[in-house]
């Protein structure tokens, strides 16, 4: 199962196990059943603190494992196979039910312990999700804590009549106690708010608490940490204040382009400018979303007002909030989304295997879309608006050439068929000569483009057209002391390096601004 060099360094990591841990299987003949004994067995190998267990299959989903802490009792289960994306889910379940301390704050830790009542998490999951880990890790990190939180990750493609009984069409889809809980990226912190109902308040009191801060970056993508760290090392009080660190490159699989690293992740790159910006010491404040950007005239600052109700202040601000996928706005979309309309073939394809699928977009992401899936599910229909496609030439070829992708040009999407469930089709109209037609499939992935997340500055900052804000050659907007950059700004071309460079751009702006700003005294205030 596991190479040599993977061997090498998980058994590195096991080292770091403080107390004995229990493996208990539950198998039977099938082939993906040896393959999880075969894991377990390596496993066991290299840690005399592991043990394996064979464990009785009558109230157990086959092939499954529960990772036992022996020293608290914690339960952690894998339904299927955790390789892929949940290798790293499987070590650090490991690692956690071996004592090995957990990265989240103090805060975090005691909120975890002070909940009541027993609360049987089930996450599913596909291997090719890049953004399951997340919730998958942080659900088992809480159950490293509380014994009485008990997730299982269920991998979707393996268990496909338990998906198609829950009508499970987007991952991760996580049930708490038999109820739909979530469905998509949840972090640890916004799982907290929802189980904890004061959660939101103690964090926006404590947001209210903070000093002003010199530059403020709005946003946590590629712009944003650049920004961040530019500033930072010009020795300024600098903060962090994201929905999610990393935005939608988290969500970027393969990334080539990326100049002197010839092939890497979203989720990979993400982490690496995480630990690059927390070097710096700058205040990360995650899983907090905007709501309005405002200048005081009285103290010069800019307050950046919170959902949850917090006010933060700094001398300047970066905009850097980036863009998310463009929805269709035809009927049925948002009544189906995550019930057969999905934005991610990655995540969610696995789940359409065998089954017709449409792929909304003719540009690069939806061809590639198209021939990632054509790989998974039984057939492709790409529907683009235009009367050619824009994809790069090689793409069309690649996807001319499989015998399982149709494409249609001149065509508008105008509806989203389902019957109350999930998808059931969908309904577009020729262009060329105002027909309607129906498609009769499964599920739609959309891949139409990007929209800037510009709506909470609507009448506050300069925008175009399209919503995207103007900047000048140094990243400045219609406010003073308030830039902009990325994804979200009228630059030509959205790229992550070219992201990169407008961020360290507005950084150097804002810092010039600043030095060329006199800072309102308290006296002066007062006068």
């Amino acid at each position: 199962m596991l190479d040599a060099n993977l061997k090498t360094q998980l058994q590195s990591y096991l080292q770091n196990l403080k107390t004995p841990v229990e493996l208990v299987t539950f198998t039977d003949d099938s082939p993906k059943s040896k393959e999880l004994n075969a894991l377990v067995n390596e496993i066991v190998e290299l840690s005399s603190l592991i043990t394996q267990v064979q464990g009785d299959n009558s109230h157990e989903r086959v092939p499954s494992m529960l990772i036992k802490s022996v020293a608290t009792g914690s339960e952690i289960r894998f339904a299927g196979l955790p390789m892929g994306h949940e290798f790293t889910s499987l070590v650090m379940a490991l690692l956690h039910s071996g004592s090995h301390p957990l990265k989240i704050s103090e805060e975090s830790i005691e909120q975890i312990k002070q909940l009541d009542g027993e609360y049987k998490f089930e996450i599913y999951i596909s291997l090719s999700c890049q953004n399951c880990p997340e919730v998958v890790q942080a659900l088992n990190m809480m159950a490293a804590i509380n014994p009485k939180i008990k997730p299982t990750m269920i991998d979707g493609a393996l268990f496909q009549t338990e998906v198609f009984d829950r009508d499970v069409m987007a991952v991760p889809s996580v049930y708490l106690n038999d109820q739909l809980f979530s469905q998509g990226r949840i972090t640890l912190v916004e799982i907290l708010n929802k189980l904890d109902k004061n959660a939101g308040a103690k964090q926006a009191e404590k947001l209210n608490d903070k000093e002003n801060f010199d530059f403020l970056v709005v946003g946590g993508g590629p712009a944003g940490a650049s920004a961040a760290i530019y500033a930072a090392r010009k020795g300024i009080n600098t903060g962090v204040v994201a929905e999610r660190f990393g935005g939608q490159v988290a969500d970027t699989m393969a990334i080539e382009n990326f100049i002197s690293v010839k092939a890497t992740d979203g989720p990979k790159l993400v982490a690496n400018l995480e630990a690059h910006v927390r070097e710096y010491h700058v205040d990360i404040m995650n899983n907090n979303r905007a709501k309005k950007i405002s200048k005081n005239s009285e103290t010069g600052l800019i307050e950046v007002a919170l959902e949850n109700g917090a006010m933060l202040t700094s001398r300047s601000v970066l905009l850097a909030t980036g863009a998310r996928w463009r929805k269709m706005n035809v009927a049925g979309e948002i009544e189906y989304s995550g019930k057969g309309v999905a934005y991610c073939p990655h995540c969610d394809g696995p789940l359409f295997k065998g089954k017709k699928v449409a792929v909304i977009g003719g540009g690069n992401s939806g061809i590639e879309a198209a021939i990632d899936l054509a790989g998974i599910v039984e057939h492709v229909t790409v529907l683009e608006f235009d009367s050619k496609l824009r994809a790069d030439q090689v793409l069309q070829n690649k996807a001319n050439s499989l015998s399982n992708i149709t494409i249609i040009t001149n065509a508008q999407t105008t509806e989203v068929i389902g019957n109350g469930k999930k998808v059931t089709g969908l309904s577009y109209t020729d262009r060329r000569n105002g027909e309607s037609h129906r498609i009769d499939l499964s599920g739609i992935f959309v891949q139409i483009g990007l929209v800037p997340n510009t709506e909470f500055l609507q009448g506050d900052i300069e925008l175009t057209e399209r919503g995207e804000i103007i900047t000048n050659a140094r990243g400045e907007t219609s406010m003073a002391g308030v830039f902009a950059a990325g994804d979200v700004t009228n630059v030509p071309y959205k790229q992550i390096i070219i992201a990169m460079g407008s961020g360290a751009n507005a950084a150097l702006g804002a810092f010039d601004y600043l030095i060329r700003t006199p800072i309102v005294s308290t006296a002066e205030l007062t006068n």
